[in-house]
């Protein structure tokens, strides 16, 4: 039951993962950090970047990562459109979704120190840098070609993969930054809309933005990913801290309501999104743990 428990919580863990990298603002990683995965996801990656095949590994890796791609591709219109219609319902329940991590990571912090107090602290503070940062596109989005453009869409898809492993980084943002977001996050809407019609011409469109754009996600995955699992392994309590911070700094960046005072249905709708995603990032990061 433990196992089954585990395969559910990697599924659904992925399926956040992969909504959560098409929101600027969101990360990935602070998904599978909020459901309790993330240092399992991490060892995996890191093992299989090393030729060390284990069945219950791949296992979990491939739950993680179909079930990413399916939220990717089954949630690139939808929340593109969710975004436009009503961001701050999105973002709500985002903040939920990512404070439900907060108790696991709190517990395992335990007891609480001075380098958990400090590296959380230096977390917050990066996470408060990032949300009050300006954003300033370094290339447009669309157009080119090329072996520019290619060189490009690679370098985005290795910041977008080290995003999905660094709790609090959203791989979304960076692609913004980088001029490379719409570009991406149409291309896929393209290739799901073709394969749900079996159009593979229309499918097959995409694959000159794709292509490059996977190469550099796996290039980020496996490389942040071997350099994570070391910190864990030597600095265990300090990396606990820091991602701890990172779990708390992360809603800075995620206020749903910009500057204004919303009106007060909007804000009681707000909070009970946020409230309904804490449940369920809470309770899933509760199975199965002893």
């Amino acid at each position: 039951m433990g196992a089954a428990l585990f395969l559910f919580r990697s599924v659904v863990g992925g399926v956040f993962m992969g909504l959560a990298n098409l929101v600027p603002g969101i990360s990935g990683g602070t998904m599978l950090l909020a459901v309790g995965i993330y240092p399992q996801f991490i060892s995996g990656v890191a093992d299989v970047s090393t030729f060390r095949f284990r069945p219950q590994v791949i296992l979990m890796l491939a739950c993680v990562g179909g079930a990413a791609a399916v939220g990717v591709a089954g949630g690139a219109g939808l929340v593109s459109g969710a975004l436009e219609r009503a961001p701050w319902a999105m973002y709500s329940l985002f903040i939920g979704l990512t404070l439900g991590g907060v108790p696991l990571l709190w517990r395992a912090v335990q007891p609480i120190d001075r380098t958990i107090v400090v590296s959380a602290a230096a977390a917050i503070v990066v996470m408060a840098l990032l949300a009050t940062g300006d954003a300033e596109q370094v290339g447009a989005d669309g157009g080119g070609g090329g072996a520019g453009a290619t060189l490009l869409l690679i370098i985005a898809g290795t910041a977008g993969g080290a995003a999905m492993i660094l709790p609090g980084v959203s791989g979304a943002y960076l692609l913004l930054i980088l001029g490379q977001y719409r570009t991406i996050i149409d291309a896929v809407a393209v290739a799901a809309d073709g394969a749900r019609a079996a159009d593979i011409t229309a499918a097959a469109a995409s694959a000159g933005v794709l292509a490059p754009v996977a190469i550099g996600v796996a290039v980020g995955v496996i490389g942040v990913s071997n350099v994570v699992r070391v910190l864990l392994a030597r600095y265990e309590r300090v990396t606990h801290g820091f991602l701890l911070g990172l779990l708390l700094g992360a809603v800075l960046g995620l206020w749903p309501f910009g500057d204004t005072a919303p009106p007060g249905w909007q804000f009681g709708a707000g909070a009970t999104l946020a409230v309904g995603g804490f449940a369920l990032s809470w309770g899933i990061s509760r199975l199965g743990n002893r």
